[in-house]
């Protein structure tokens, strides 16, 4: 389990760290563990080889910034959230993905993670718009989104390909106007 305090940005129980090479033991054995949880609407890495490609990217794509969900009073790694497809320029935006795992489900430690995610784009990373698209039957997604002020702005019919089929999704956004500081 990692214990790192260092965290880029937190709240009153998590913290938000940028992912690490170091992190696969703990980041795949959770995400086997939680398996039955993710599925059919994710599928974060199981082994180390997957983990190593996945943190990869995410640690060496200006597009992209993930950040690992930890829980502050014992380190233990609860979920993670990432901001894909970055845009610069006059869009300033990005698309969000996330996961819990198992351990941490149901307990509002993705609710606050998200939270200070969001901040954190709106305010060092200097974006303007995020955006979550979550199939219609994952309603524990939509729910999250909706508790951290996003807004339905629409369906898109075959959005995305997700287990083996193009998914309809629905499109959720919020703006650094709609965040309460």
């Amino acid at each position: 389990m990692s214990d790192t305090r260092e965290y880029l940005a937190e709240g009153p129980r998590v913290g938000i760290r940028p992912f690490t090479h170091g992190d696969a033991a703990e980041f795949t054995a959770r995400a086997r563990e939680s398996r039955e949880l993710h599925h059919p609407w994710l599928f974060p890495p199981t082994t180390p080889e997957e983990y190593a490609a996945y943190a990869g990217r995410l640690i060496e794509d200006p597009t992209r910034a993930g950040f690992l969900v930890c829980e502050k009073e014992t380190g233990a790694i609860a979920g993670y959230i990432n901001i894909n497809n970055i845009v610069r320029g006059g869009f300033q935006s990005g698309a969000l993905g996330y996961g819990a795992f198992a351990h941490a489900a149901g307990r509002g430690l993705m609710t606050e993670a998200l939270n200070v995610v969001v901040r954190y784009a709106f305010g060092p990373l200097g974006l303007h718009r995020l955006e979550i698209n979550a199939q219609p039957r994952n309603t524990a997604s939509i729910a999250l989104a909706r508790r951290c002020g996003f807004r339905l702005e629409g369906f898109s019919p075959d959005m995305i390909f997700v287990d083996g089929a193009w998914r309809d999704h629905e499109r959720w956004a919020i703006t650094a106007e709609m965040v309460r500081t």
